[in-house]
């Protein structure tokens, strides 16, 4: 089936998220749609799929303009998507996800489960699938999860299937799996949009490249364009991509000692189960692994943001278990939050105030409960151009400025401080190639600087490029820590849980 888009426009209000995008998707072809967060690329996927009303412009299946007023007639007409955040009911089975909405019934009313059960069966077959129709789905692996997401679609006949962002949650083998199986539906027939910002999956898989900045489609690209090409495209400007760091140079002194620490959630999960690590001064340890296996719970122990905590944490020979969230930061712990919205800003207050939300007490910046306005100007000022943090200047709302610049706010906040220990959670999520390029070199600089530092990122390529050593998580443990080096498959292995010799603590 052959899908095109005319001049899609999407506004919320004065943003205009799609400006007026075209795009065709011929049968049987994989059509990737590049593009930064932010970009556009979900808004115009959700419009496809009938989740939201086009303000101006046209779908069109085979020729014929479609009018979808939901996602049961984009399903109808042989649409299907492959949501980034899966859109399955955990406690219910397999068979019984894959006919939600779409329910067979026998004498009575009755649900037919066994014809679900066979439908199942048949979709799993026809792609090497092990899938066991009466599994609960909350008990599946997650690259199994998707699985089943796939076959929800095509059990419904799509002869279009959109994949959002689908390996933010896969490891490595997981990701070559799927790669797999798109290649496999477009050999017999299917149309395939694959939204993502990562290069090495697009230049993998794709047949052809759109890319999207702003709303806007900027330009096509082949799959053979490097990953320079394909940057500056998404970026609009040539963007550095590779890390350049020396070896590490160790230094003397204690750094970060983490002894047994465990967290236990209100419900009595073991979330952190026994976790054992060191981070030497001048040195990064970055922790790898699938999203959801401990790694959020980890961060906020170190940093005094969990409650129900046993073990140790200790920095330069100081333990910070039991210490307030404000003793941990006065100990000179920087910390940048995975999610800078939520944690790492106060988007009403100005981006002057933001840098200084951990200073109330310094008195360079604040006298008699006053905050002085022309010391903390002069080092908004300083801070901005050290970083480049594009505003219309300090005294701007910190929630007006880009995803990018909100993220460097947070990181000249916090790497403006005498630092002991840095920790930077999902360091670049939601940034474009550019900041990206600019953070690294901020963190690799601290790391220089003598400061030990722990980054987790569910990003393999920023784990490689940032890591001295690498610690991976499964289920809360420790898989095993390696050297930087140890190949992308080795790593896939340790993130599904298994522990080769090449994961023998380094």
């Amino acid at each position: 089936m052959k899908l095109e888009l005319r001049g899609i426009t999407k506004r919320f209000g004065s943003l205009v998220a799609n400006d007026h995008i075209d795009l065709v998707v011929e049968p049987g072809e994989i059509h990737a749609l590049l593009g930064e967060n932010g970009a556009g690329k979900s808004t115009l996927m959700n419009v496809l799929y009938g989740l939201y009303q086009a303000d101006e412009g046209d779908i069109l299946l085979d020729d014929v303009v479609q009018h979808f007023r939901g996602p049961g007639d984009a399903m109808a007409a042989g649409i299907g998507m492959v949501h980034q955040h899966f859109m399955l009911i955990p406690v219910f089975t397999v068979a019984e996800n894959v006919m939600l909405g779409h329910e067979s019934t026998k004498g009575l009313g009755a649900l037919d489960l066994n014809a679900a059960r066979q439908h199942v069966r048949d979709v799993a077959a026809r792609f090497g699938f092990e899938i066991d129709p009466d599994a609960l789905v909350g008990e599946l692996p997650v690259g199994v999860q998707q699985r089943v997401e796939i076959i929800k679609a095509l059990a419904r006949d799509a002869k279009v299937l959109v994949f959002d962002e689908p390996t933010a949650v896969l490891t490595p083998q997981e990701t070559d799996e799927l790669m797999a199986i798109m290649r496999q539906l477009r050999d017999e027939g299917t149309s395939i949009v694959f939204i993502t910002h990562k290069l090495r999956e697009v230049r993998a898989v794709a047949d052809r490249i759109t890319v999207i900045r702003l709303g806007k489609v900027v330009g096509e690209a082949s799959p053979t364009a490097s990953n320079a090409e394909l940057a500056s495209l998404m970026v609009g400007r040539a963007v550095e991509l590779t890390v350049h760091k020396d070896p590490p140079r160790i230094g003397d002194g204690v750094g970060l000692q983490v002894d047994a620490l465990r967290v236990i959630t209100a419900d009595g999960a073991v979330v952190v189960d026994d976790v054992t690590f060191d981070i030497r001064p001048g040195e990064v340890l970055a922790v790898a692994g699938v999203q959801g296996n401990g790694q959020t719970e980890l961060v906020e122990a170190i940093v005094g943001l969990a409650d129900r905590v046993s073990g140790s944490v200790s920095l330069g020979g100081v333990e910070l278990v039991g210490k307030s969230i404000r003793g941990i930061l006065d100990e000179g712990v920087g910390f940048v939050p995975e999610d800078r919205t939520e944690d790492g800003l106060v988007g009403t207050f100005t981006v002057a105030e933001n840098l200084i939300l951990d200073r109330s007490g310094d008195r360079a910046f604040v006298s008699g409960g006053t905050i002085r306005r022309a010391a903390l100007d002069e080092f908004a000022q300083a801070r901005i151009a050290e970083y480049d943090i594009r505003t219309q200047g300090a005294g701007v709302a910190a929630g007006t400025l880009s995803g990018g610049n909100q993220q460097k706010v947070v990181i000249a906040r916090e790497m403006s401080r005498d630092l002991k220990l840095l920790v930077a959670a999902q360091p670049t999520r939601g940034v474009d190639v550019g900041s990206i390029e600019f953070i690294h070199q901020r963190i690799v600089e601290t790391r220089d600087s003598g400061v030990p530092v722990l980054v987790v990122s569910t990003e393999l390529d920023e784990v490689v490029a940032l890591a001295d050593r690498i610690a991976v998580m499964y289920r809360g443990a420790i898989v095993g820590i390696v050297p930087s080096d140890t190949p992308r498959d080795t790593l896939g292995l340790m993130m599904a849980g298994e522990s080769p010799e090449s994961g023998a603590a380094a």
